[in-house]
C-alpha cells in the first residue's frame, strides 16, 4: 500500500482543527491509497495508515450495514473526512432522540476527547479518513440496558467497534 505523503507535523499532539486540516489535505492524495480499502457485505474494514507519538491515521471502508456503536476516543481528539459515499453521525441526547447529521462525500468534521458518537455507513460503499491525536490506545464503548442505564466498556484501539445494543431512542 502506498501511504499518503504527510505534511511537516509539529512534535506535539495536534488540536482538533489541525487534525481537520490534515485530513482535508490528505484527502487530495486519496488516489495513492484509496484502492487499499475494501468492504465486504455487512462489514466495516479499517486500515492503520500511520502512527507515531502524536498522530494516528486510519482509512475505513464502510457498507450501509457498518455501525460503530456508541463510543468515545478516551483522551484523543479526532477528525474525519468522507472520501466517498456518505456517513451518518449521531450524538446521544438525554431524554430525547439522538442528534443525527449526514456527512456527505467531501465533508469533514473534528471533535475533542469529550465527544461521544456513533458512525454508520449510509451508502453501499463509503470511505473515510480518520486522524487522532494523541494516538488512540483505549476507546470507550457504551451500552444502555433495559432500565435506561448507560455503561462504558473500555476497549483497545485495535478492536473492531460494533454496537453493544440497539440504537438509543427517545424515552
Amino acid at each position: 500500500m502506498r501511504l499518503p505523503r504527510l505534511p511537516a507535523l509539529p512534535s506535539r499532539d495536534l488540536e482538533r482543527e489541525e487534525l481537520r486540516r490534515l485530513v482535508d489535505e490528505l484527502a487530495r492524495q486519496a488516489g495513492r491509497w484509496r484502492a487499499a480499502a475494501t468492504a465486504e457485505a455487512g462489514e466495516r474494514h479499517f486500515i492503520s495508515l500511520y502512527r507515531d507519538d502524536h498522530l494516528d491515521l486510519w482509512l475505513i471502508a464502510w457498507t450501509e450495514l457498518g455501525d460503530t456503536g456508541w463510543h468515545d476516543h478516551d483522551i484523543s481528539s479526532g477528525a474525519v473526512r468522507v472520501l466517498e459515499g456518505t456517513l451518518e453521525e449521531s450524538s446521544p441526547r438525554l431524554g430525547g432522540a439522538p442528534v443525527t447529521r449526514v456527512i456527505p462525500d467531501g465533508s469533514s468534521f473534528a471533535f475533542g476527547p469529550d465527544h461521544i458518537h456513533r458512525l454508520a455507513g449510509l451508502a453501499e460503499r463509503s470511505l473515510s479518513l480518520h486522524a487522532y491525536s494523541p494516538p488512540l490506545w483505549r476507546l470507550g464503548q457504551y451500552s444502555v440496558d433495559a432500565e435506561g442505564v448507560m455503561r462504558r466498556v473500555s476497549v483497545s484501539y485495535a478492536e473492531e467497534l460494533r454496537p453493544l445494543e440497539a440504537p438509543l431512542t427517545a424515552g
